[in-house]
């Protein structure tokens, strides 16, 4: 089980991203959540075995339809204990 945090870069917000996020997580069977930032960037943490945190990880590189990602930061971050479902959390 890891956990990472990603921090999303370029045309990422009114494009969809977190709303594909979500499907991708939720398809891979990772839990975690995704939101918008003031700055324009998107933020997201993703949990699960390697492969569904990979699959986040790969979706998030290239993002929606609609959408550039100019850069991706990702850093492992400590997992989170009887976390469920992948979320859409308000705008920070």
């Amino acid at each position: 089980m890891r956990r990472i945090r990603l921090v999303v870069r370029g045309i990422v917000q009114g494009v969809g991203f977190r709303y594909s996020m979500q499907h991708v997580a939720r398809g891979a069977g990772a839990t975690g959540w995704v939101r918008n930032l003031a700055n324009g960037t998107v933020e997201a943490e993703a949990q699960g075995g390697a492969a569904a945190v990979d699959a986040v990880q790969a979706w998030a590189a290239t993002g929606p339809r609609g959408g550039v990602v100019d850069n991706l930061a990702v850093t492992e971050v400590p997992t989170v204990a009887d976390e469920t479902g992948f979320e859409i959390r308000r705008d920070a």
